[in-house]
């Protein structure tokens, strides 16, 4: 008997058929249908043994397991940690053992000009009041005396003096024998009596032309001028008005070298001048 025209089965074929084992178009559809039967039957056998095991996806490769990569990522991560670190410090200077105090000293001990307030703010990245307090404190501990935790502090063989607007070391006058005979060999030439002379009519009466300065000292100056510009002594200023010579004054190197926060601190002249009675009578 035959349920398919044009095929001829007998009573096992039709079993299979109707279990969904055999299909009449062929042996390959029926071993693919045999197939994907089995496995969903595995994979419903599977679930019901274990309903509550969770599924756990396989780990990724990790790209480090290699020991160079892994060195190279280490080293990387230390150095980015390091810039970091580096790049914190320097902007919170208060963090370093010293704090501001001992950045100002630092920055005291390499300067060659004077330094501003200012400065030590903008370089410190800190507050121009906490670079005061530190000067005070550094002023102190030079000086000698009590400081802010109330200890006896004793002179320091320099000091630091406000020169030319900006603060500075200076070796302590104290000492200035001893100084004095270290520097003795140094190459340094002394101004001659006539550059000294010539530099304090331009101190006293800047700013000055070159002719002014010649008529008071009664002598060509232009050997002397010459000198204190390459000593950075005297600069030239605005031009003089009406006849448009060139004026001089003093410069900062000079305040710095005499020790002088401002021209004012120049000695009055008053008292090393003759008196107008002993000049009357010489020209009598």
């Amino acid at each position: 008997m035959s349920i398919y025209p044009g095929q001829e089965f007998n009573r096992d074929d039709e079993s299979l058929v109707n279990l969904g084992y055999w299909a009449p178009d062929g042996d390959d559809a029926t071993a693919e249908v045999a197939s994907q039967q089995e496995a969903e039957a595995d994979e419903h056998s599977r679930v019901s043994e274990t309903p509550d095991e969770p599924v756990v996806d396989e780990a990724p490769e990790n790209p480090w397991a290699a020991p160079d990569q892994a060195d190279a990522y280490a080293s990387a991560r230390h150095q980015e940690s390091v810039h970091a670190a580096s790049a914190d410090m320097t902007a919170k200077v208060e963090m370093v053992p010293g704090g501001v105090k001992s950045a100002v000293e630092a920055i005291l001990a390499v300067a060659s000009t004077p330094v501003s307030t200012r400065e030590f703010a903008a370089a410190l990245l800190v507050s121009e009041r906490a670079v005061e307090t530190a000067l005070d404190e550094l002023y102190i501990d030079y000086n000698g005396g009590t400081d802010v935790r109330g200890i006896a502090c004793e002179p320091r063989g320099f000091e630091l003096r406000r020169i030319n607007g900006g603060w500075r070391l200076f070796a302590r006058a104290d000492f200035s024998p001893w100084v004095a005979r270290f520097v003795t060999g140094s190459q340094a030439k002394k101004l001659t009596r006539a550059q000294l002379e010539t530099l304090a009519v331009i101190a006293y009466q800047q700013p000055v032309t070159r002719a002014y300065v010649a008529q008071v000292r009664g002598t060509s100056v232009d050997a002397a001028f010459r000198i204190l510009k390459q000593r950075g002594f005297i600069e030239e200023t605005v031009p003089e008005e009406g006849s448009g010579a060139s004026q001089y004054i003093t410069t900062g190197a000079l305040l710095e070298r005499l020790g002088f926060e401002s021209l004012e601190q120049l000695p009055p002249l008053a008292p090393l001048l003759p008196d107008l009675t002993d000049l009357e009578v010489a020209s009598s």
